[in-house]
This record gives structure tokens, sequence and C-alpha cells, in this order.
């Protein structure tokens, strides 16, 4: 594994923000959740490039949790982090949230998890600089994404078992 360590906060995002309007809505009149997805993605896709510095791809997003709604008028707050580092691959994490900007209410509406693979100049997988979680809340982000890591290699092998003991219809 590469020895070098960057902070969590060399390559985050806080603070991103985007206005909701009419014509970011859905037919139940809250925003539509591609638009958030994709703005998720590119965020996310940022944290990775400046995390490894090198190009990066979207190799997986291991959940997207929609928890509430944002509606017309809101403005979403997004925040991006590198949450861990595992040789090539990286687990950005993204929080949005929903802010009232008359009232300065806050919801949190979405939480979700990408995971980046970087590129060497040939298009080949590189290392990556570890994370060194530095808060509370970065330590425990760092432990969660190799919860999630796990869970999404066990389901990988699961399925790949499960190839040869389908019945062929």
């Amino acid at each position: 594994m590469n020895k070098q360590k960057k902070r969590v906060s060399d390559s985050s995002i806080e603070g991103h923000v985007y206005k909701v309007f009419p014509s970011d809505l859905n037919a139940h009149y809250s925003v539509f959740g591609g638009l958030v997805m994709a703005t998720c993605d590119r965020l996310a896709l940022v944290v990775a490039e400046r995390h490894s510095g090198h190009p990066c791809v979207t190799a997986s997003v291991d959940s997207m949790h929609f928890r509430a709604p944002a509606k017309d008028g809101d403005t979403l707050i997004f925040k991006a982090a590198a949450n861990r580092v595992f040789k090539t691959s990286m687990e950005i994490g993204i929080k949005v949230m929903a802010e009232n900007s008359y009232t300065g209410d806050e919801r949190h509406i979405v939480s979700a998890y990408f995971t980046f693979v970087a590129l060497d100049d040939d298009k080949r997988p590189v290392e990556v600089a570890d994370v060194e979680p530095a808060t509370p809340d970065e330590r425990r982000r760092y432990r969660n994404a190799d919860i999630r890591r796990s869970a999404r290699l066990d389901t990988r092998e699961q399925l790949k078992s499960s190839r040869g003991s389908t019945p062929k219809p």
C-alpha cells in the first residue's frame, strides 16, 4: 500500500450550493433524484481527482439513500470527502442538505457512497495515497468505509458463485 497519506480536508468539498428551481422538479413537485445523483457523481469525481492527483472513473455507487424530499425554492448544500483508500480505489462520501433560505431550516436529504478508481496515463489503475482521518467523524467514516467495502466484495462473491448453481430455463 502507498505509504504516503493525505488529509481528508486536502480534497474535500464543503458547502457546494445548488438553488432549486421549478425546472428541477419531478411529477411529485420534489427535486428530481437524477439531478441530485448526477451532481453527487460530479462532486465525488472532483474529490477523487484532487485526492489522487490522477484522472478517475466511477467504479460503483454503494448506496444512495434519499432521506427526505427537497422542494421548489430550497437550496441544496453538498458536502463530499474521501472516506478511505483501498490501493487504487477510493470511497467518496456525499451528504446533501436542503436549506430553506428564508428560515435557515435544514434537512438531511441524501447520503451516498461512490467508489472511484484512479488511472495512469495508460488508463490502468494506479495506487493512491491513503487517507489520514483527523476528526472523530473522519475516523468513523474511515471505519465504516471498510464495512461497506467488505459487504460489496461479499455480495460480488455470492453473485459469482450463484451463477453456476442456477438451473437454466
